[in-house]
């Protein structure tokens, strides 16, 4: 039986969980194709000691390999929170076709991340980006990981 939206993005939110677990940020994020996870990843930007070890673009680097292309049309990737302008670039770059996200930048934001608040859609309409972009899914159970998180004692600041 094929998996739905909601667990592909519960998939996202289980990989999250575990970079928690890790001592990592409450990001997750998972690539799908054609019904099928592909990859899952979290942050590990702490764990990496790389700035840009996104878990968008942790996924999406574990795509193109396990798929040997670049070219990721026709993927649709489930991040626990609304893309970065880093990871929506990366999205787009690969010609992922959809973003769906659960958690918005304000919501990282809220909990203490220094985010760059431009928003999926100003940066699909600014560059001109064919991407389709579903928000707000499952909005709640996303935001809840940054509850955990910033109730971990061992967290560091972003």
């Amino acid at each position: 039986m094929p998996m739905n939206n909601k667990e592909f993005m519960k998939a996202a939110i289980d990989v999250a969980t575990e970079g928690i677990k890790a001592g990592q940020t409450p990001f997750g994020a998972c690539i799908v194709r054609d019904g099928e996870i592909i990859s899952a990843a979290h942050n590990s930007v702490w764990s990496n000691t790389d700035i840009t070890a996104h878990a968008e673009i942790q996924t999406i680097r574990d795509a193109c390999r396990k798929l040997d292309t670049v070219d990721l049309t026709g993927c649709v990737i489930y991040s626990t929170c609304e893309p970065c302008p880093m990871c929506f670039a990366a999205c787009h770059w690969a010609k992922i076709s959809k973003i769906v996200f659960g958690a918005r930048i304000a919501d990282a934001e809220q909990a203490g991340f220094s985010e760059l608040t431009i928003s999926n859609e100003q940066m699909k309409t600014l560059g001109r980006s064919g991407v389709e972009i579903t928000g707000d899914f499952l909005r709640d159970e996303c935001a809840k990981l940054f509850k955990t998180w910033v109730e971990r004692k061992d967290n560091r600041p972003y």
